[in-house]
């Protein structure tokens, strides 16, 4: 059984057309329409397959899903050399920020001190999605024990008109405001973004149960 057959086992064609209006930018005939639960479902069995391997250099794939089925299984890899080869083996063919966005690699909280060029290359890369996963790397891994004030430069300093580039910059400075106030809340403060990254960032902070009330009208003072 290939993995298109397990993922046209549980199609369903109204989640399909939901799922293609919130990913316009590829085109719907590639959407089979499997939702996140049964994808990770999909994506355990095929690491533990003697599959893995074909699958995983199968590439490109033809199917949207078969992307994210992909991105899942890599996340499982738990040697982290591994996990970055093949993660830079696969981000140029990632065209939507679902795919982008959904696997989360286990291994790379092993070694944020190895991780992090590889966060910062990412990040420098002109392929938007590719850029979009380092920032959300540098989100997910370094806001917390490991921040340090120059991240937040390295993010503000990304430069682009993509749409879906910009949302993710909105993403990490919303984010940096709930775990690191003090030290983000300048670059709101003296408008050191885009301005309607910054707008964005306000948004989403505001909207966040992890900043405190006092922090939020703060920042509503800003917009």
């Amino acid at each position: 059984m290939t993995i298109y057959d397990l993922l046209a086992e549980k199609r369903d064609e109204k989640f399909a057309s939901f799922q293609a209006k919130l990913v316009p930018n590829i085109p719907a005939e590639r959407i089979i329409g499997v939702r996140t639960p049964q994808m990770r479902a999909i994506a355990k069995e095929v690491y533990r397959s003697v599959d893995r391997d074909e699958f995983l250099n199968d590439l490109p794939h033809k199917w949207y899903e078969e992307d994210l089925v992909h991105f899942f299984v890599i996340a499982m890899i738990r040697d982290m050399d591994e996990c970055i080869r093949q993660v830079d083996r696969f981000l140029p063919y990632v065209d939507c920020w679902p795919v982008s966005d959904q696997a989360t690699p286990a291994a790379f909280k092993k070694d944020h001190k190895k991780l992090l060029p590889h966060v910062k290359r990412w990040i420098a890369s002109d392929h938007v999605y590719t850029a979009r996963f380092g920032i959300r790397m540098l989100m997910n891994e370094y806001l917390g024990d490991d921040f340090d004030e120059k991240y937040l430069k390295l993010v503000a300093s990304k430069k682009g008109d993509d749409y879906y580039l910009k949302m993710m910059i909105a993403w990490y400075f919303a984010t940096a405001l709930a775990k690191q106030y003090d030290s983000a809340v300048g670059y709101i403060e003296g408008r050191m973004l885009d301005e309607d990254v910054r707008r964005k960032a306000i948004q989403k902070a505001v909207e966040s149960y992890r900043v405190t009330d006092e922090h939020k009208e703060h920042l509503k003072s800003l917009r």
